[in-house]
């Protein structure tokens, strides 16, 4: 064959700036794309002879990557199908030509097409942003083909001569150029391999490692062991979710999780996606145990395309709530090279973001039909991802609310009309509006619980990350039913009832004892009221407004709501009128007398709220010996 020089036809003077400035946004993935070329390579001889089209000897597929640091040169290298002269000429001068369209309109009725849709242009340009030499040794499958050679220094001209391989397949050779030398690395290499390859379908060899293989017996009879030099294989061929569910047992699902998470605790359980219509998807989410550190957790299902990964940045795909899960979706009908932009916009993604939040709910349904006392044992570490999903996701809302769970003080679990038979006879207030109760610190509100419990109320622990929008979406799903924390008001004012405890305080008795409590409390944000309670019920409560206070919650977490977290803390005090100690002070004629008593309340009260720290702390210390 005779040498011809010519030029690359694009459409622009030079492509490889563009592709080394816009196309790529992370220069290692050159060897992700040339891997995967040569992968699809070895992947269409395979399939030409099972179709007939090959009647060679196949050998055992490989790729092999080979770095020669002296040299300065990567090779890549297969035993797929090769090239021609005339196909260089055509699926590599002429960038925006896919090589595989016409292969797969040759073979388009040929199960498993998608398979081995592998696409030359683009991917293989990208060895220009670490090479400012690429060189293509390939000798094509075709009877009668001779070794082609091609050349190019990163303009768009080219050198085609004759090759000098010897055996069907590629080798594409890179020259790193100088800002590229970290690629010289073989420990470089191995990382990336192991990032972008681990699960490719065809054996990836990157050199050789040590392993200890038998080596007969001592005289002691114990078993001898000696070094070898082995292959180094960087991949697992058939990853588990390109099996059937069928064909695995839970210790392989628990394999592959520690495989892809080392550091994990065991997962809970696992959703084994498998669809072939309208989309491509395959794949298997794992529910971790998480608490509370959600932020943390994210970033971890790894997106494969063809078994080839592509991006563990999966906000698109997967939906909002679910970023909490591990795992990994592979579809063909995502392509290597995506874009933020591709991901918004294509009705696959939105399909299959549809497809994953029905299984997830589907599967968790099953979990709590099939077994719910194992269920509820593992509400603690899903109860997260449930709620998360009914405030985000109306369609997961609809399914969830049969399978979500609200938990009480004495750790009780009731499904959402459970949880409504239960405390409808004791917590629907005057106007027939259901009043769910609850706590966010069971221990720093224990005097309002047992107090709400006393009168017959359940109490809701509501203490997850979560929660503070959880308690809002609920009240607005929910018909006729409000949501108040237990402290949001004296217990007799939390249910709103047709009867109520009158004050046995005059006017004007109510009037001086609030300018007693006034005098006493020297904080800001403190309004002070007497009202008619139980004589049993504490002589002083400080509560904050229910709608104040969870905006406030919410603006802590970051929902929007700043406007209410930049506001001060205002505070209702109210005096229980009815109280014997409201009597004795009323009954003393020291001033100082009924300071010290509406002092001690107060603090009593502010103690009990945690608010009283520091001097206060100490004066109330103080005071409270006094009294004693």
């Amino acid at each position: 064959m005779t040498t011809e020089k010519g030029n690359i036809s694009i459409h622009t003077e030079n492509i490889f700036p563009i592709i080394k400035k816009f196309l790529y946004s992370d220069n290692e993935i050159f060897l992700r794309e040339l891997v995967s070329n040569a992968v699809d390579a070895v992947q269409k001889i395979k399939r030409l002879a099972a179709l007939g089209q090959y009647n060679g000897e196949l050998g055992e597929p490989l790729v092999e990557v080979k770095l020669d640091e002296k040299a300065k040169t990567i090779t890549i290298s297969d035993n797929g199908l090769g090239m021609t002269a005339e196909e260089i000429k055509k699926y590599i001068n002429q960038v925006a030509f896919s090589g595989a369209s016409e292969f797969v309109e040759k073979f388009k009725d040929a199960k498993d097409a998608n398979e081995i849709i592998g696409k030359f242009g683009l991917g293989f340009y990208s060895a220009f942003m670490v090479a400012d030499l690429v060189e293509i040794q390939t000798l094509s499958y075709q009877e009668g083909a001779t070794a082609a050679k091609w050349t190019c220094d990163g303009s768009t001209e080219f050198e085609i001569a004759d090759g000098s391989r010897t055996s069907r397949g590629t080798d594409i050779i890179l020259h790193i150029n100088s800002e590229s030398e970290e690629f010289l690395s073989e420990h470089k290499l191995q990382e990336i391999l192991d990032k972008y390859a681990k699960f490719l379908p065809v054996p990836i060899k990157f050199g050789t490692k040590t392993t200890q293989e038998e080596d007969g017996q001592d005289e002691e009879g114990k078993t001898k062991y000696k070094s070898v030099e082995v292959d180094n294989i960087v991949n697992t061929t058939n990853p588990i979710w390109t099996k059937a569910p069928a064909d695995l047992s839970d210790e392989d699902y628990l394999d592959f999780y520690k495989q892809l998470y080392p550091f994990s605790e065991e997962p809970l359980f696992w959703i084994h996606l498998n669809v072939d219509y309208p989309f491509n998807l395959t794949g298997v989410l794992y529910f971790p145990k998480v608490k509370d550190d959600f932020d943390m957790q994210r970033n971890k299902i790894k997106l494969f395309s063809r078994q080839v990964f592509i991006t563990d940045e999966v906000k698109d795909i997967v939906p909002e709530f679910l970023m909490l899960l591990h795992g990994v979706i592979d579809s063909p009908d995502i392509p290597l090279n995506v874009s933020r932009s591709f991901l918004q916009a294509d009705s696959n993604v939105k399909k299959i973001n549809s497809y994953i939040t029905k299984k997830v709910a589907d599967k968790l349904a099953e979990l709590f039909n099939k077994d719910r006392k194992a269920y509820e044992e593992k509400w603690s570490n899903i109860g997260l991802f449930v709620k998360y999903g009914m405030i985000s996701e109306e369609k997961f809302y609809e399914k969830a609310k049969d399978f979500a769970l609200l938990t009480n003080t004495q750790n009780e679990n009731f499904t959402l009309e459970e949880y409504k038979e239960k405390i409808k006879a004791e917590q629907t207030d005057k106007n027939g509006s259901l009043v769910y109760l609850y706590t966010t610190d069971p221990d720093k509100q224990d005097g309002f619980i047992q107090a709400a419990n006393k009168k017959g109320y359940d109490v809701l622990l509501m203490n997850s990350a979560i929660d503070g929008h959880f308690v809002s979406s609920l009240e607005q799903k929910l018909e006729k039913t409000l949501l108040k924390r237990v402290d949001a008001s004296v217990t007799n004012q939390l249910i709103e009832k047709d009867e109520l405890h009158e004050s046995v305080l005059s006017e004007e008795q109510s009037a001086q004892v609030k300018s007693i409590f006034e005098k006493a409390i020297v904080k800001p944000g403190f309004s002070v009221e007497v009202v008619g309670l139980s004589p049993d019920d504490s002589p002083v409560t400080i509560t904050m407004d229910e709608f104040m206070r969870r905006m406030k919650d919410m603006a802590k977490m970051g929902g929007g709501m700043s406007f209410y977290g930049n506001m001060p803390d205002s505070y209702k005090v109210a005096i229980n009128g009815n109280h014997k100690l409201v009597g004795k002070i009323l009954a003393s004629t020291n001033e100082e007398e009924q300071s010290k008593y509406a002092k001690q309340a107060v603090d009593l009260a502010l103690l009990s709220q945690g608010m009283l720290t520091g001097a206060e702390l100490t004066d109330f210390v103080n005071r409270s010996v006094e009294l004693i």
